[in-house]
């Protein structure tokens, strides 16, 4: 089972960037899509971004497209979620995903199986 550690939330302004890592205990992280999820109060866990295994290609929920940025170091097997031009409804709990043991394809965000403990970001307006 792998584990996957997140770092970099907090609170910022309307406006501003924050950029969270994930680290992964997995062997062979290079061979596995990434993703970020996130959950808001109230609200059900949606997903961010994901991004395929070697970094060559990036998916994006409408609603954080052209303002977040979805990276991978496979040497260091860490994920990372650059974001800017934050709004306040972009505050929640964000959570970096990976699929369960084996599972190489990447079929969407039904994909991802195993979370994190999550970070907190909270945008003030």
């Amino acid at each position: 089972q792998v584990q996957l550690v997140e770092s970099g939330g907090g609170l910022v302004q309307t406006g501003g960037s924050l950029r969270l890592s994930c680290t992964a205990s997995r062997r062979a992280f290079n061979l596995y899509a990434m993703g970020w999820f996130r959950q808001a109060p109230g609200k059900e866990r949606e997903f961010v971004a994901a991004i395929m295994r070697n970094g060559d290609s990036t998916y994006y929920a409408n609603s954080v497209k052209g303002r977040f940025t979805i990276s991978r170091d496979n040497a260091k097997n860490t994920l990372y979620l650059q974001m800017n031009s934050l709004k306040p409804e972009d505050t929640a709990v964000y959570y970096c995903a990976a699929p369960s043991e084996g599972s190489y394809v990447y079929s969407g965000p039904q994909t991802f199986r195993t979370w994190g403990q999550g970070t907190q970001v909270t945008v003030s307006s």
